[in-house]
């Protein structure tokens, strides 16, 4: 014998389909964004090498205006280096450092990402990965800016008091 459906339960059948939608750490997030970021910045440096003349150039120890150098070398390790780092810090630091530094650092690689465009004459390749990277940056500027703030509930800070030893007036 079949029992009755309540009401709601006809009206909004359980999908079957439906997927769980669980709220994602703002860390992985970051840490995601970087992660995607440092392909994006690897694989325009690597794709832009079928580039006519690009390795002529390289050979000629020149890349775009500058010198090859052991600075111009460093220099480039420390630019792919700190996004690498940041995949790491955004899922290590504590919060308020870890919004602090995440704000800083994709600020500042904008300018860096966007330089891949000057003078360039294949703009619609190295346009596009500027726009991926600077999407990416975005997303992580407003991760970090937008970073959930957490209110202590009165029955949070109840049970903090509770969990304190109490002080004798001779420990005090």
């Amino acid at each position: 014998m079949r029992t009755p459906q309540s009401h709601t339960a006809r009206e909004n059948p359980p999908s079957r389909s439906a997927l769980e939608d669980r709220r994602m750490p703002v860390q992985a997030k970051l840490a995601a964004a970087w992660t995607s970021l440092m392909f994006f910045y690897i694989y325009v440096d690597y794709l832009g090498l079928y580039k006519p003349g690009f390795i002529d150039d390289i050979l000629a120890g020149v890349v775009f205006k500058f010198d090859i150098s052991q600075t111009f070398i460093v220099i480039g390790l420390m630019l792919v280096g700190i996004p690498s780092l940041m995949i790491w810090l955004s899922m290590t630091l504590p919060a308020r450092a870890n919004r602090t530094l995440n704000l800083v650092v994709a600020s500042l690689y904008i300018p860096v990402s966007a330089f891949n465009v000057a003078d360039e004459s294949w703009l619609y390749f190295f346009g596009l990965g500027v726009v991926l990277e600077v999407l990416l940056l975005a997303f992580i500027l407003r991760s970090a800016w937008t970073w959930p703030r957490r209110t202590a509930s009165p029955a949070t800070l109840a049970a903090s008091l509770d969990s304190e030893p109490l002080r004798t007036p001779r420990q005090a």
